[in-house]
């Protein structure tokens, strides 16, 4: 059976017809390339009432997928806000919160991750990691987020022995739009993939320390490419192993 992935959500105010309302919404793209790559999506929103209650929505699913957006809350990482930093809004803040008690928890019960662009920010500051505020201060130029959202192509190089290396190979060009990245690595996390310049564009929990986890996390945006569903189906397929384990005990049970 297809696994089912969760998906989250922006938060936030959206125009459709007549209409400017406060909404959860998702570009269709990223769950263009979960079906794609054989499984079947959910959109998980972002709700204050489920930050202390995301059980049930881990029992849902088998594999779940931190979705791309705005920067996350500098205070969920101890740092003063950088001018360039999205300022942190109610909304944004209830996201905030939902997607990382979501990740803690799919951590601690060994459901495959996939981090996407703000998604790699969110599991690095989930396990104690920092960010970059604004990497142009860093890097001296602009071209890993150009703007006018116009995807800036680099290449990345990975690092052997890494789950990232096996899915998408020693380079691959990937599209970037991001004006943070990963500073101090978080608890467990490594280092997986870098450009040119040096920035972290994709983490992963140590395969040697954690060989039964599954949670990698890119900089770059792969639903932008859906001629390439290498990560997307590491994730399926992930997602599928870990299903199965989690009906195997009730299979036997119902001999």
């Amino acid at each position: 059976m297809a696994p089912v992935i969760g998906l989250t959500t922006y938060l936030q105010r959206a125009k459709s017809g007549v209409w400017d309302v406060r909404a959860s919404f998702l570009p269709a793209i990223y769950f263009e390339g979960v079906g794609r790559a054989g499984g079947v999506s959910v959109l998980l929103p972002p709700q204050s009432s489920a930050v202390d209650a995301v059980g049930p929505v881990l029992d849902s699913i088998a594999g779940l997928i931190i979705t791309g957006g705005r920067d996350v809350d500098p205070a969920a990482y101890g740092a003063a806000r950088h001018p360039a930093t999205d300022v942190p809004e109610a909304d944004s803040r209830i996201r905030d919160a939902f997607e990382l008690t979501l990740l803690r928890g799919a951590l601690q019960r060994g459901t495959p991750v996939l981090g996407i662009c703000r998604g790699a920010q969110v599991l690095n500051v989930a396990l104690g990691g920092t960010l970059h505020q604004h990497l142009p201060d860093v890097l001296g130029h602009v071209r890993h987020q150009q703007g006018g959202a116009v995807f800036s192509t680099s290449t990345v190089t990975t690092v052997p022995g890494t789950r990232i290396e096996s899915l998408v190979g020693q380079t691959t060009e990937v599209q970037c739009y991001h004006h943070q990245a990963v500073d101090r690595l978080g608890e467990g996390m490594i280092v997986s993939a870098s450009d040119a310049d040096g920035v972290v564009e994709a983490i992963e929990m140590d395969p040697v320390r954690y060989p039964a986890s599954w949670a990698v996390a890119v900089q770059w945006h792969p639903e932008e490419r859906l001629d390439d569903l290498r990560l997307f189906t590491g994730l399926v397929e992930a997602a599928r192993l870990y299903a199965n384990r989690q009906t195997r005990p009730n299979r036997k049970a119902s001999r």
